[in-house]
């Protein structure tokens, strides 16, 4: 029991831990759609394009949090623009700017010789470092994130279907494109101090995954995701505190564990079903005697 509450009397590591949930919180409602709408690509390239606002941010002694959000609006903004302004697909748009965006974060980065020591809590975050007022910070983001999702619920359900759809029912399948890019990029840069700019996706995308191997339900789904992401982040900080490991990198491998595990405990349960309640094939519908003896059927003479 020691070994397991020896942590919580430490408070860097409670505040990490109420941190972790709420990033938890927020990625497993957004992750879900990031599942669903296959963006995986998108928070990806929002989580690599904050780079440049935090690489300045750092340089110039600004809030890195603001500095990240800027950077990953302006890479979101920019993805929108490219697509209906040009004629790039939606991939290519985010691939060009996903590689601009680095580009110009490592650029700033080697300009400045005094940032070798915040370049790793830049990629891969420093969830122990989390302050009161960024506790404060992120359940802020957690209540909209929840709100916004509620409140654009059927949008994104009839966008994910079939945008046709949703245009016809006057749900405006374009506006809550936007608006789901919008809490992809609040979840990226909710996540970045937890993980950085490089795991943030294993958040995103783990614990939605584990969840979706139990149910299909999309509340649901978004309800075990935070679950599973807020077991992720107590896994992950107690192996960083007793193995002296990076936490955020610690998170983001228990989270694809987590999922890794769901996936085989799902798949090992499925079997065990089928072998017990083997499924019967239904009989041949063709027609046959009842019994041996049963008079055999006339068939119709062939005209001529």
């Amino acid at each position: 029991m020691p070994f397991l509450l020896e942590p919580f009397a430490v408070e860097f590591f409670v505040r990490a831990l109420c941190g972790g949930m709420l990033v938890a919180v927020i990625c497993g409602v957004v992750g879900t759609w990031v599942v669903i709408r296959s963006m995986a690509f998108l928070g990806e390239a929002i989580g690599h394009g904050m780079l440049p606002g935090v690489a300045l941010a750092t340089v110039v002694g600004a809030p890195v949090l603001l500095g990240a959000a800027l950077s990953a609006a302006a890479m979101s903004a920019a993805i929108g623009l490219l697509q209906r302004r040009g004629r790039l697909s939606y991939d290519t748009s985010i691939g060009l700017l996903f590689v601009a965006m680095l580009s110009l974060g490592v650029i700033i980065v080697s300009h400045s010789r005094s940032f070798a020591t915040d370049a790793t809590a830049l990629l891969f975050g420093d969830i122990l470092a989390i302050r009161p007022d960024d506790i404060a910070m992120l359940l802020v983001a957690a209540v909209v994130t929840v709100g916004v999702a509620s409140a654009f619920h059927r949008s994104f359900v009839a966008t994910a279907f079939d945008p046709r759809i949703a245009r016809t029912l006057g749900l405006r399948p374009q506006l809550a494109h936007v608006v789901l890019v919008a809490l992809v990029t609040l979840a990226v840069v909710a996540s970045f101090q937890a993980v950085g700019t490089l795991l943030v996706v294993g958040l995103l995308l783990a614990p939605a995954v584990a969840a979706r191997a139990w149910t299909t339900r999309i509340p649901t789904t978004m309800l075990g995701a935070s679950l599973v992401g807020a077991a992720a982040v107590l896994i992950g900080l107690f192996a960083s505190w007793h193995f002296a490991v990076a936490a955020g990198a610690s998170i983001a491998t228990a989270a694809v564990l987590l999922a890794a595990l769901s996936a085989t405990a799902r798949s090992l349960l499925t079997r065990a079903v089928r072998r017990h309640h083997p499924v019967e094939h239904p009989e041949s519908t063709s027609p046959r005697p009842a019994s041996p003896d049963a008079p055999a059927v006339a068939l119709p003479e062939r005209t001529r």
